[in-house]
């Protein structure tokens, strides 16, 4: 027997002592539901929500200066003792914080203190507060009277949280809430200021750390590379040319007692890697033992130190000696901060690489929109292209063919196909009309959109997959378990002709010629794909195609056309039963088999008779096979988790040799399902 199950409730079978007074702290409708459920024969208590975790804040850190596990790790210890704070996360390859609060017990410039006090500089991204920010840029505006005056003005707007202001480079930040006012409005207010004076613009301020992070690599790079210059003389003349006969008579020769050219020379080129490259070692390790604390800089500085100054004490008394034989290890402490300084280099590069993807992600939202204003008729009165960053809720902006949504929203206007396969990783576009939902960053792929925005900003799904991204990069992930999208990952993520079946008899090159100047009119990829596989059965390179008359798309179903006085009929068995054509058994059968192969069969119609199936398939990347199966070797379990339907995704899982398949999932349930099996 099931027993029933209300949301937030615990059901358990009745028990003889079940008295109804021992409610404490319900509501009258919660009386009601619990009786309700008590006269049903069962026992039920009400479970209380965890207060503190919905009151709870998430906010992240820029943490400079770190450079070992131990860093991070302080610092994590650091954030994880102050009062308030529930749960920290310190990574050190993004050199970021993440850190769950309660705003009640703990306020952020407390979070920025402890972070200092520690010996390393913080650099706050974000409060977890319900709010956007736009940072802008001012110009004209160049006394501390009007910077007080721009800044009382922006105060008094409504939804305006808090502002923060540079007058050194004359920006601010607002940061406010995108259900009452947006950056326009503060560019609209900034400008009337000042006519002809004041101007604002706005600025994406993760653009300015590209260049930064480009400097680091490079400044690692060179240190690198003169610790070399210096380095290989060292390790040659104490490990290689002490065994060629000719060049150790030389560096055996002795200058002053036991003082020979050889430990005079190693003395003179490791004095440079060891004070001038190495300094940076020698001022992290200042700032660590300054806060009582100890990591990598002081071993590097600590163990360096050891053997050069040894050496340089052995070099000394050899020289003040007839009798004392010098023994040296300058290559020791050069050939270590070398090492160390190549790691350093590797590891900025891996930074880096980390912070590009994150620019990657974000250059998937457009940098312009056109804004559309309409008057209280609902009539068109302007357009403008304005920045992306400049849109607020409520917004009607027009997508054109070929070009990305430039926020979430929904269709007000228009009918088209958008690729989504940035969100759902589903390769087929997505036919969109009237109220569907759109996602910034997509791909408008064909016909025109006015959507109206909804979510701008941090709001905004592309926004909230950044910050996935980066809270995955802070969170250490088990060396057993790995988990792969299809679309892109395991596949190349671009629909390619696999096969054909032809019904009637008839030329396969006359066949493709047919459709393919059906289809060559239609931006959809799927028939990219067949215009694409078209051209291989022609031998000039430019094609071109027959003449297609009374063209017609059917959104989501496929094309019509009449072709050398053909009606051509392209698309799948919705469209041919809405044509009144009939579809074979023998189709339907070619059809299903294609769909068991993880393919796309589209079906073909000549003057009302289905003549050929065409097969498209996204193919499996070299290679994906053969690293399922060395995961395999290695104990490591794989996960396929895709938002195609289970068809696909089962057969795609068992060509590639994975067991484990979760399909239909939405984005934001990928990590919970995958959190579950692993």
């Amino acid at each position: 027997m099931r027993t029933p199950m209300t949301s937030h409730r615990e059901v358990v079978p009745p028990t003889p002592m079940m008295n109804h007074s021992s409610r404490h702290g319900t509501t009258i409708k919660e009386d009601i539901i619990l009786e309700a459920i008590e006269d049903a024969g069962f026992e039920a208590s009400l479970i209380e929500e965890d207060m503190n975790e919905k009151s709870s804040l998430v906010c992240r850190l820029r943490i400079k200066g770190m450079t070992c596990t131990s860093c991070s790790s302080t610092v994590e210890s650091v954030l994880q003792g102050i009062h308030g704070v529930q749960r920290a996360q310190v990574a050190l390859a993004t050199e970021e914080a993440e850190i769950r609060y309660d705003p009640k017990l703990v306020g952020v410039h407390k979070l920025l203190e402890a972070v200092d006090d520690t010996g390393f500089e913080a650099i706050l991204i974000s409060t977890g507060e319900d709010l956007n920010k736009v940072h802008l840029k001012l110009e004209g505006i160049c006394t501390d009277h009007a910077m007080r005056m721009v800044e009382k003005s922006l105060e008094a707007l409504p939804g305006v949280d808090d502002i923060s202001i540079d007058p050194t480079f004359d920006k601010l930040s607002v940061s406010y809430k995108p259900d009452q006012t947006g950056p326009r409005n503060f560019i609209e207010v900034i400008e009337s200021m000042g006519p002809g004076c004041y101007k604002a613009t706005s600025f994406s301020e993760g653009g300015g750390n590209e260049p930064v992070r480009h400097e680091e690599i490079m400044q690692y790079y060179r240190s690198f590379c003169w610790s070399l210059v210096f380095t290989i003389p060292v390790f040659l003349t104490s490990m290689v040319f002490m065994y060629i006969p000719v060049i150790r008579h030389v560096l055996d020769t002795k200058i002053v007692n036991m003082l020979t050219v050889g430990e005079l020379l190693r003395w003179i080129l490791s004095t440079p890697v060891q004070f001038i490259i190495g300094w940076r070692f020698y001022t992290g390790a200042y700032k660590s033992i300054r806060h009582g604390s100890a990591n990598m800089d002081v071993l590097i500085a600590l163990g360096t130190n050891a053997a050069y100054f040894y050496s340089v004490y052995s070099v000394l008394r050899a020289a003040m000696s007839e009798d004392f034989m010098a023994m040296n290890f300058f290559e020791t402490s050069s050939m270590l901060i070398s090492f160390i300084l190549l790691g350093k280099y590797l590891e900025v590069l891996a930074k880096g690489k980390t912070s590009d993807a994150i620019a990657k992600l974000m250059d998937l939202a457009p940098d312009t929109a056109i804004l559309l204003t309409f008057d209280g008729e609902g009539n068109l009165m302007h357009e403008e292209e304005i920045d992306s960053r400049l849109i607020q809720r409520n917004d009607i902006i027009k997508v054109m063919p070929g070009g990305k949504v430039a926020s979430d929203g929904f269709v007000i206007w228009g009918q088209s196909h958008v690729n989504e396969s940035m969100i759902t990783g589903e390769a087929r576009p997505v036919a969109k009309r009237k109220g569907d939902s759109v996602i910034g960053g997509t791909v408008n792929q064909n016909g025109v959109l006015h959507v109206q925005a909804t979510r701008v900003g941090s709001e905004s799904a592309l926004s909230q997959i950044v910050r996935l991204v980066e809270s995955a990069q802070m969170a250490k992930a088990p060396v057993n378990c790995i988990v792969f999208d299809k679309t892109g990952t395991l596949t190349i993520g671009k629909p390619v002709v696999v096969s054909t079946r032809l019904l009637k008899n008839m030329v396969l090159r006359d066949f493709y010629e047919l459709v393919a100047a059906a289809e060559v009119n239609s931006e959809h990829p799927l028939a990219k794909a067949i215009v694409e596989y078209a051209k291989k059965f022609r031998v000039e390179e430019n094609c071109v195609w027959p003449e297609a008359r009374d063209f017609t798309s059917v959104t989501g179903h496929g094309v019509n056309a009449i072709v050398r006085n053909k009606e051509i009929i392209v698309g799948n068995k919705s469209l041919m039963i809405e044509s009144n054509i009939l579809v074979p058994s023998h189709a339907e059968e070619i059809l299903m088999e294609a769909e068991n192969l993880a393919q796309t069969g589209i079906l073909v119609s000549m003057d009302g008779e289905v003549v050929g199936v065409i097969a498209i398939s996204d193919p499996l990347k070299v290679g994906a096979q053969d690293v399922i199966s060395i995961l395999k070797s290695m104990k490591v379990k794989s996960i396929l988790v895709t938002g195609d339907n289970w068809g696909t995704a089962n057969s795609i899982a068992k060509e590639v040799g994975i067991e484990t398949v979760i399909a239909e999932a939405k984005p934001e349930q990928k990590a919970e399902k995958c959190g579950f099996i692993c």
